[in-house]
């Protein structure tokens, strides 16, 4: 009877505990919807400032992701506070752990440095195409962490902030207008300057090619087999690449109603 009776007494125990507990269980719960559903309306009104304003999509994609995570960040206190950790314990808990997480979050904290010098200095911009860290793609996203590039493939790229902030970037579109340099060997037989007018002429006859600055054709080099020649020209970033393409399937075409030969490796075999 005296076995029965303390298990009672523990039952009523876990069952006060548990009547005491329930409420503050239910509030945290309801915080917790409620405040993801706030957080969820707060970026929603970010994101329509940002459009009517007009400001820097880096900056907006920083802004939202950073606002984000701080407000999640508030919330999880909030919902531990309520359910019974206080505050005091819940600081010295952080503490305590702080060195640890610090240690362990380092590359993190780096990148959230990185992102912040990024959004300082504005080495590239969301519609930028730029190379880092051997990548080549248009900045789709930056966020406090990473960027996120689109490649040529349409593959996305995810690249450490802290890496890009202090390594070398190639930014293409940081200016309007682009120059392309296309090498093309002839045979030493064939006319220097004929091929020459004829690489000037297929860059006067292409509207999107600018005439200024004016396209130019050096001799580069008198290689083994061939003159080397080196033809340079300007065009706007949104149409440089339908540039370049035109300009070396045309050479060729030109080249040989010209006659001029471009020479290629041949291997003679004899029997």
């Amino acid at each position: 009877m005296e076995e029965l009776t303390s298990y009672e007494k523990i039952i009523e125990k876990i069952m006060s505990w548990i009547w005491e507990f329930m409420p503050n269980l239910i509030i945290a719960i309801i915080i917790l919807v409620v405040g993801l559903w706030v957080i969820k309306f707060i970026n929603r009104m970010v994101r329509k400032f940002f459009k009517i304003k007009d400001y820097d999509e880096t900056l907006e994609s920083f802004a939202q992701s950073f606002i984000k995570i701080s407000l999640k960040v508030v919330l999880f206190v909030l919902v531990i506070t309520q359910l019974g950790v206080k505050s005091s314990s819940l600081v010295a808990m952080v503490g305590a752990a702080g060195l640890a997480i610090g240690l362990a979050l380092q590359g993190s904290l780096a990148n959230f440095a990185g992102g912040v010098l990024i959004l300082i200095f504005k080495p590239f911009k969301v519609g930028d195409f730029i190379s880092a860290q051997g990548v080549d793609g248009t900045v789709k996203e930056i966020s406090i962490f990473t960027t996120k590039l689109n490649t040529f493939g349409n593959q996305v790229a995810i690249v450490p902030n802290g890496q890009l902030s202090n390594n070398n970037i190639i930014n293409y579109d940081a200016e309007n207008i682009r120059r392309d340099k296309i090498n093309v060997g002839i045979g030493y037989g064939s006319n220097i300057k004929t091929a020459k007018d004829i690489l000037l002429k297929i860059c006067d006859d292409n509207e999107i090619i600018l005439t200024e600055p004016a396209p130019e054709v050096y001799v580069a080099e008198l290689g083994e087999s061939s003159v080397n020649l080196t033809l340079r020209f300007w065009a706007k970033n949104d149409v440089f690449w339908a540039a370049h393409f035109h300009v070396m399937e045309e050479l060729k075409y030109r080249f040989d109603d010209a006659g001029i030969e471009i020479p290629f490796p041949q291997r003679v075999i004899h029997s």
